[in-house]
């Protein structure tokens, strides 16, 4: 029986939730603060603040949903909440434990601002016959405006530059675009000879 009680509280740390009915507060709650929303950004945010678990989570999801609180539309794979469970998130939702709404809303801004960032700031780790490359890319308006490919010696390094450059590759592109721009002295001009 005790094997079975820690099926359900594994992965989540003290002060996180366990009784479904919570979690279905919780859930509701996150819809209608976050919503339109999609499954795996919901199961990100409460599985990296560990507010729950995932079997608890999948179950309440489901429990939700055959509940009319939240609607599902298959086409974005997305969730918003109903009338019924905004009802149920504005009276409710005080029950919770501030963290425990604070962290979970916590969680989908820090998943949505990544996803922004990915889609902008896109990097890939390839596997060259000299060890990996990380192909950098910045898009605009469908197109690439920035490409930058690095060679680096192993994939642990790769896969630590691709997460960098996804965080803060629009810093990197605007500071060469700046250097890039300035007008230039003597110095910085071929010599005259070649041109």
């Amino acid at each position: 029986m005790t094997h079975l009680a820690e099926a359900f509280t594994a992965g989540v740390k003290p002060g996180g939730l366990t009784d479904n009915l919570q979690i279905r507060i919780l859930l509701c709650y996150m819809i209608k603060t976050a919503g339109p929303i999609t499954r795996e950004t919901l199961q990100g945010a409460l599985l990296q603040e560990q507010l729950v678990n995932y079997f608890e989570f999948a179950d309440a999801l489901a429990d939700v949903e055959k509940q009319q609180l939240v609607l599902h539309d298959a086409e974005n794979d997305s969730y918003t909440v109903t009338d019924k469970g905004f009802t149920v998130a504005t009276t409710l939702a005080q029950d919770l434990p501030r963290t425990v709404r604070e962290s979970a809303i916590r969680g989908v801004l820090q998943i949505q601002s990544w996803r922004h960032k990915a889609a902008m700031n896109r990097a890939e780790v390839q596997e060259t016959a000299d060890g990996y490359a990380v192909v950098c890319t910045i898009g605009e308006d469908g197109s690439d405006v920035f490409r930058l490919e690095l060679a680096m010696p192993d994939k642990l390094v790769a896969e630590m530059v691709k997460n960098n450059f996804i965080a803060h590759g629009n810093v990197l592109y605007n500071k060469v675009m700046d250097i890039l721009s300035q007008p230039g002295d003597e110095q910085d001009r071929p010599p005259a000879a070649l041109l």
